[in-house]
């Protein structure tokens, strides 16, 4: 038994709000067990400065960790961000990029602003989750303005943790898990199956062929469960714009 009292293959309960806010063109709030992620995506008229004059656009993702996200202050990362915050932002943006077809989506830009509220492990995962979801608030205002046609969309795509911890495979880590896994695996997939990135490192031990292809089926198997639950966000209606 883990010790939120899970089985191993199962993942925290899950709330994947849109709407969030009012002014920005796709958002979601997603709780993720404990952890909770603001979401935001922006749509920029304009392209990066080496896009300019090849008539396709771009995604990119930002995030940031509000320093009482965690049981202790942190700094805010306003003039240099850490290293780990620079990685999370470009699989963000690689993760959702996955997800457009950018030449679609004409000369302009969407920034996904990913903010975590509380940290307990899979802060990135659920980033990409319910970024994504935001993502695809804002494709569908443009498409319903007539900006874009409707095949600006690609697979969806959704990430997850896993790990090993004290020898057993587990779904979705939390702080705790993660903070003690032997192995641990972040892995991000679209609804074709396919893989968009795997992070992954032994902590202690090399481990196995045989592990990872275990933790690669537990990976995709709490995929499928998340990408149900975007589905579903996605399909309720967008509150009348005021």
């Amino acid at each position: 038994m883990r010790i939120d009292g899970r089985a191993n293959d199962a993942l925290r309960p899950i709330t994947i709000s849109p709407d969030y806010l009012d002014f920005a063109e796709g958002s979601v709030m997603i709780t993720w067990g404990k952890t909770q992620v603001l979401c935001a995506a922006s749509v920029d008229e304009n392209v990066p400065p080496w896009l300019r004059g090849q008539g396709r656009g771009w995604v990119t993702g930002e995030y940031a960790m509000l320093p009482r996200s965690t049981h202790e202050r942190s700094q805010r990362e306003t003039l240099r961000p850490a290293g780990r915050t620079i990685e999370i932002r470009r699989m963000i943006g690689r993760a959702l990029r996955a997800a457009v077809n950018l030449d679609a989506l004409g000369e302009r830009m969407i920034i996904i602003d990913c903010d975590v509220i509380q940290a307990d492990g899979g802060t990135r995962t659920a980033a990409i989750t319910g970024g994504y979801v935001a993502l695809h608030r804002a494709l569908s205002r443009l498409v319903a303005a007539g900006q874009v046609p409707p095949d600006v969309f690609g697979s969806p795509v959704a990430a997850v943790s896993v790990g090993l911890v004290d020898g057993e495979a587990l779904l979705d880590l939390q702080y705790q898990e993660d903070s003690r896994a032997a192995v641990d695996l972040n892995a991000v997939m679209n609804a074709n199956g396919a893989f968009i990135e795997l992070q992954g490192a032994a902590e202690g031990a090399p481990f196995s062929r045989a592990d990872l292809d275990i933790l690669l089926a537990l990976a995709e198997r709490g995929i499928q469960e998340l990408l149900r639950l975007q589905q579903q966000a996605i399909l309720q209606p967008p509150p009348a714009r005021r």
